[in-house]
């Protein structure tokens, strides 16, 4: 009952106003992890359009790495007097950088959800790394994970024509290198937020955004070198489309990953992880609608086995199992 004249509300209003103010609390978290879940499930098709209008994957991943990495250090200056020497950022910066250059790379020149799908194999490499690194116990259910997982990734590779069921292409292989990169970076992470809890998130980030753009610089000479470089600076120069577009694409990535640390913070981490399966999900309907791209039923069957040990991976009650990776500070 509102009381007359004051607008305050009686016992029953409040009541409702709260819950409805803890339900908004709890969505917006969950929300802002899917938002980026969203953005990462079609940031390959951007970087195709720079392909195609002249600027490759890779300088178009050191580009937008760029564009994030100033806007990171003009929004957030103020916390980078917090980052440290240490060779666990450096790894960090490798991993992510890594990751990073073999995604974009992958899902431009390669088939996006088998790509993407090789990508989501990080159960399996976080299990090993987590087990070397952080001394986890890999215990009987991170076995059948890893089981289920590797048993799609055959399913969806196998074919016999091809023979053993191995990544087909580079850009499989791609998929491949980024997802254990990924998950390599998000155990190394873990270890940073133990050993250095000074260094902020947002720059973990910013480290992690360095790491593209000197891991896209080693790499250029594979991805047409020097003559890559000119074309890439020639199309963005003479084109305000294409440089409106890098520009875009490189804030969307900042801003995204800043949406994403907020829900990250805020949401258990196995939940969190459930919740950036939603990429592969934006990426099939994506792919198959803006570029023709499908997959055949043994892929369909094989790509389910792979999301299946994410999902477990987040929702089986074994404290001791290593936990999935989350895209926790950077992607694209």
């Amino acid at each position: 009952m509102t009381v007359a004249g004051n607008g305050a509300r009686g016992p029953e209003s409040a009541g409702s106003g709260a819950a409805s103010t803890s339900l908004g609390t709890r969505a917006a978290p969950a929300l802002a992890i899917l938002i980026g879940s969203s953005v990462w499930g079609l940031a390959w098709f951007p970087y195709r359009i720079l392909a195609q209008w002249g600027v490759a994957a890779v300088p178009a991943q050191i580009c937008t790495a760029s564009v994030a990495i100033l806007l990171l250090t003009v929004v957030y200056r103020r916390s980078l007097g917090t980052l440290r020497w240490s060779w666990l950022l450096v790894g960090v910066a490798f991993a992510g950088g890594t990751t990073n250059v073999a995604f974009v790379w992958g899902t431009t020149h390669g088939h996006v959800m088998r790509v993407l799908l090789l990508f989501y194999l990080t159960p399996v490499w976080t299990a090993l790394f987590a087990h070397w690194l952080l001394g986890e116990r890999v215990g009987l259910r991170g076995v059948g994970l890893i089981a289920l997982a590797l048993g799609g990734a055959g399913l969806m590779l196998w074919s016999p024509e091809l023979g053993w069921p191995v990544p087909n292409n580079p850009g499989e292989w791609a998929g491949v290198i980024a997802g254990a990169a990924f998950a390599m970076n998000n155990v190394l992470l873990r270890r940073v937020s133990q050993s250095l809890p000074d260094v902020r998130g947002e720059m973990r980030s910013w480290t992690l955004y360095l790491g593209c753009v000197v891991g896209g610089l080693l790499v250029l000479p594979f991805d047409g070198g020097v003559q890559s470089g000119q074309a890439a600076v020639s199309a963005l120069t003479s084109s305000a489309a294409t440089a409106a577009v890098a520009l875009a694409l490189g804030c969307t990535i900042a801003l995204t990953n800043v949406i994403v640390q907020f829900g990250l913070a805020r949401v258990p981490a196995n939940q969190a992880a459930l919740i950036m399966l939603f990429e592969i999900v934006v990426a099939a309907i994506s792919s198959w609608w803006l570029a023709s791209e499908g997959l055949g039923a043994r892929e369909i069957t094989g790509g389910l086995c792979i999301v299946a040990a994410g999902v477990l991976s987040g929702i089986l009650p074994d404290s001791r199992r290593c936990k999935s990776a989350t895209a926790g500070d950077a992607m694209v």
